[in-house]
């Protein structure tokens, strides 16, 4: 990118959030900071009106705008890509909302972007899978305005583990999609600690009136903390290519990560959290697959097929 585009770009990246630190900008161009304080003093010398407090950031005076800007055709495709992703992902509520922004965002393209779009759009799908979690009622939306206004939610769930239909008031944290499912975090007050809902297992929700003062810690702050200190095995193991369909979900439960055709057979590659739990699984279907690593799983594999061995023999002696 020429200095020019990215003078350019670093002026839309202000007027995108109130407060932008000059270490953002510098992670996103990849350049020095003394760099950015250039670009962002070439900026001000071309009469932009922009505040910059050290330790802070930079921000852009209440009031000034840039008139719409023009979006290159990679945005343009990049945005009926995200319309397609919102409407099979999310909820009707925030499908509708996206579409309603597409409109607006349409209506500043080039006519070349417009025709461009147009032609694109049969050539674009995004397909719910079998694992695709079903939110209904829709919930993303409230459950998102509960969050902007920090008021409490009221809802009923149904704890999968005790297979028990409960009544929950949290404090919404944040959403986020995961392997077919939108989950919630929230601080559950019946619990007084930070939990995972599912949304296809909340059948309804309520927003109080009542706010909430605490502040929690940051979405990703908790997901970092849900995934910190699990070691992740690679596993490859080969199975038969007609005995490969049959696996479905299963093989996304214990990490599948992606597969190929060799010969006669399909190579499944996983990443997973317990060696244990996949040598067990595998165990289903052993006959008909051979692991190519790690060799501490063809170790534990052996082992349970001789205690297995053994079992079977000493039912057969008594």
């Amino acid at each position: 990118m020429n200095r020019i585009d990215r003078i350019a770009a670093i002026l839309i990246q202000l007027q995108s959030r109130r407060i932008i630190k000059a270490q953002d900008i510098a992670n996103r161009f990849g350049i020095s900071l003394r760099t950015v304080y250039r670009d962002v003093k070439t900026l001000e010398e071309a009469g932009i009106p922009i505040i910059g407090e050290a330790g802070v950031g930079y921000s852009i005076m209440e009031g000034y705008r840039l008139p719409p800007v023009m979006f290159t055709r990679e945005e343009a495709i990049a945005f009926l890509t995200a319309e397609k992703l919102v409407e099979q992902l999310t909820d009707s509520a925030n499908s509708t909302n996206y579409r309603s922004a597409m409109y607006k965002i349409k209506a500043v393209l080039r006519t070349t972007e417009k025709d461009l779009i147009e032609n694109m759009d049969t050539h674009i799908e995004v397909l719910k899978g079998r694992r695709q979690g079903s939110s209904n009622p829709d919930l993303i939306q409230p459950l998102l305005k509960s969050i902007a206004d920090k008021r409490v939610i009221r809802m009923a769930y149904f704890a999968y583990h005790r297979q028990q239909k409960t009544e929950r008031h949290v404090e919404p944290v944040g959403v986020f999609y995961l392997e077919g499912f939108w989950h919630l975090i929230a601080f559950c007050r019946l619990r007084n600690d930070f939990r995972d809902f599912r949304l296809d297992r909340i059948s309804g929700i309520d927003l109080t009136n009542e706010t909430f003062k605490q502040e929690h810690p940051p979405l990703k702050e908790y997901l970092k903390k849900m995934y910190e200190g699990r070691d992740l095995h690679e596993v490859v193991i080969r199975v038969d290519k007609k005995v490969a369909p049959y696996l479905t979900d299963q093989k996304y439960y214990n990490g599948y990560i992606s597969e190929q055709q060799i010969d006669n057979r399909v190579e499944m590659v996983f990443l997973s959290s317990s060696l244990e739990g996949f040598a067990r699984w595998y165990m289903m279907y052993g006959d008909m697959a051979s692991i190519v690593k790690p060799a501490t799983l063809i170790e534990r594999v052996k082992n349970i097929a001789d205690n297995i061995a053994a079992q079977v023999s000493q039912t057969v002696t008594v």
